[in-house]
Order: structure tokens, then C-alpha cells, then sequence
């Protein structure tokens, strides 16, 4: 059973203890804390880094998870996971870009997503459904489950530069009853949590890697 300062490395077979990230965060509020993970995730989803999201970045996400899945460039595996990409972009992103818009600047994107910290419900069926959208294109083997391997996968298309040991943690604080892999409730959970939960010790904090209120 894990607490809330141990949790099970499925990566090496082992018991890692976390500090309470509350002792990290110092003079930080819950806004702050909120605020700093939109904008850092705004960042890694912004892939060609130009400070703003659009369809472009999905296609580069899409093919980063490709390569990272070993499928060649222009590949037929790849081009379905691109289309993939394109149509989170495309259904769940586009119809709600204000004024029939092709572009989200980081002003914009945070101000929307903040709104879905005190609304449950809107969080689900908006953060919620693409989680399940991603969790579609990350479960490769389509058994309801991600793997470390898959996660390894995620976790190259849409935040890369992390270290192998910054994806091992990440993926230990996710998979919170140690079973050495994320079934669908926990994947779903911490993105959506990443995205809307002001607790600092929330499992879904980690889920770009250590949080960016303890960097």
C-alpha cells in the first residue's frame, strides 16, 4: 500500500520515497501553483515553440510519437497516428477558438483552462475527452492499460527532453496503486488533474515530469 511519501518504481522493481511536494512549493499559492503548470504545459503542447497552439503542432506531436513507436517518416503507421493527432486538434480544440479562430496564444489558453478548475464537470468532458483521446493513441496494444514502454512513447511526443530517470518518476507517481502500469481511471485522472488541481500533491503534477513549482 502506498502513502503519500512512497510509491512503487515499476521501471526498477524498487520503493522510491517522495517528499510531500507541499514542502517544495514554498510561498506558492494554489493559484500560482495551477497557473505555473497551464503555462508550462502550454509550452511543451506549443511543439514548434512559436507561442501558439495550432494545428501544425499536433502533426509534429503526432510524428514525434511515431519515431518514438520506431515507425519511419512518412510511414503508413505514422501517418495514422498523425490523423490521429490532427483530429484531437480538429474536434476537440478548434469548434472552441473564439470567433472561428485557427490559433490558442498562452493568454487565451490559460484564461480557458483556469476556468475548468472550479467546474468538474466541464473538466471531464473537455480535459477528460482528450485524455481518453490520447490514452486511444498511447495504449498500442489496445488493452485498456499503459504500459512503461508506452508511457515512454507518450511521454517523447508531447514533452521531450526529459531524462529516462524524470519519465521513471513520472510514471511512479501516476501509477498510484503500484501495479506497474496506468490503467485507463489513473491516465485519465492525472491529466486531468495536471490541468485543473491546485493541490501540490496531486499524482498528475508529475505527469510532464517533476513539477515545474519544484524546478
Amino acid at each position: 500500500m502506498k502513502d503519500s511519501t512512497t510509491s512503487w518504481d515499476a521501471f526498477t522493481g524498487t520503493v522510491v520515497v517522495a517528499p510531500r511536494a507541499l514542502r517544495y512549493a514554498g510561498a506558492m499559492s494554489d493559484s500560482e501553483i495551477l497557473t505555473a503548470k497551464i503555462n508550462h504545459g502550454f509550452d511543451h503542447l506549443d511543439a514548434d515553440g512559436d507561442g501558439q497552439l495550432t494545428e501544425h503542432d499536433h502533426v509534429l506531436m503526432g510524428q514525434r510519437v511515431a519515431a518514438a513507436l520506431g515507425h519511419a517518416p512518412g510511414s503508413d503507421s505514422e501517418g495514422r497516428i498523425v490523423e490521429a493527432y490532427v483530429r484531437i486538434w480538429r474536434e476537440l480544440h478548434l469548434p472552441h477558438i473564439p470567433g472561428g479562430g485557427t490559433t490558442i496564444v498562452k493568454k487565451q489558453f490559460l484564461r480557458s483552462t483556469l476556468t475548468l478548475a472550479s467546474d468538474p464537470a466541464a473538466a471531464q468532458a473537455t480535459v477528460g475527452a482528450l485524455a481518453e483521446a490520447f490514452l486511444a493513441i498511447t495504449d498500442t496494444d489496445q488493452n485498456g492499460q499503459v504500459s512503461p514502454s508506452e508511457f515512454r512513447a507518450f511521454v517523447a511526443g508531447h514533452f521531450p527532453g526529459l531524462s529516462e530517470a524524470e519519465v521513471e518518476q513520472a510514471f511512479t507517481h501516476l501509477d498510484t496503486d503500484g501495479d506497474g502500469r496506468l490503467s485507463a481511471g489513473e491516465f485519465v485522472r492525472a491529466t486531468i488533474d495536471y490541468w485543473t488541481s491546485s493541490d501540490s500533491d496531486a499524482p498528475g503534477n508529475w505527469i510532464m515530469g517533476t513539477p515545474v513549482y519544484l524546478r
